[in-house]
């Protein structure tokens, strides 16, 4: 199989198991279209016989440090621009709306990459923050790196928790430390994570593709049976929650409260 390209999202297969790694060094900030392109590499993987299991892995300093907020902005050439009164309000209200929309059609989305059966392993190092730490739960084990930073900042920003992380967060660390991080955003390091049960493994970043890589081998072998039993229930809680239609970035888009 020749390596895949999903927009940022590049797949190359290693014997049985798919690397897909995403490509927006050095912090890889998602969106709405980077969230599509990873449930469409997921869904390919899922749907091919000679994948087994699947690493998911980013390129640069972060895994993943959130949303980029600063999308639409970017589209209007990375100026802001102050319209007159007369159109301000007429422009407020297809802003909203089309937050509405990428809202929706991220979540829709993000639903996909959890409803992959395959058993995946996230290698991560740096920052996995607010979405980008949901992202981060999507896979059943995490390698992480001794710099790594898992935070829930919405609370800072004034939002409800996002990509499913009231549901995801409380099953892994439970409810009382998952609240911690909810209502402080508080972040913990790698380290924390793996004496948390958020990681499973300490690696070096040197090692830490290689490490990933070494357990998604297993993952696909040794304990297949079992992960995919784990990781279907778990993954099928999530991937049942749907959006609501009318879900702006401040609705709680995934209704299981912690």
């Amino acid at each position: 199989m020749t390596d895949l390209k999903y927009g940022d999202v590049s797949v190359r297969m290693d014997g049985h198991v798919a690397l897909v790694e995403i490509h927006r060094p050095p912090h890889n900030y998602f969106d709405a279209q980077l969230i599509q392109d990873l449930a469409e590499a997921f869904e390919a993987m899922d749907s091919d016989h000679d994948c087994r299991a699947i690493v998911l892995a980013s390129e640069g300093k972060s895994f993943c440090a959130g949303a980029n907020f600063n999308a639409a902005r970017a589209k209007r050439g990375g100026k802001e621009q102050t319209p007159p009164q007369s159109t301000q309000d007429a422009t407020a209200a297809e802003t909203n709306d089309e937050v509405a929309s990428t809202t929706s059609r991220l979540y829709q989305n993000a639903v996909r990459l959890f409803a992959c059966a395959k058993p995946a392993v996230a290698a991560i190092q740096g920052a996995a923050i607010g979405g980008g730490f949901g992202l981060a739960l999507v896979a059943d084990f995490r390698i992480v790196s001794p710099d790594a930073r898992f935070g829930a900042n919405f609370v800072k920003l004034g939002i409800h928790p996002g990509f499913g992380l009231t549901y995801t967060l409380p099953r892994i660390i439970g409810i009382q430390r998952a609240s911690l991080m909810f209502y402080t955003g508080r972040r913990i390091t790698g380290e924390e994570a793996v004496a948390w049960g958020l990681g499973d493994m300490l690696a070096a970043p040197d090692r830490l593709r290689e490490d990933a890589m070494k357990l998604a081998r297993g993952a696909h072998s040794a304990i297949s049976v079992a992960s995919f039993i784990a990781s279907s229930r778990r993954r099928s809680g999530a991937a049942n929650i749907s959006p609501s239609p009318h879900a702006t970035a401040s609705s709680p888009v995934m209704r299981r409260p912690v």
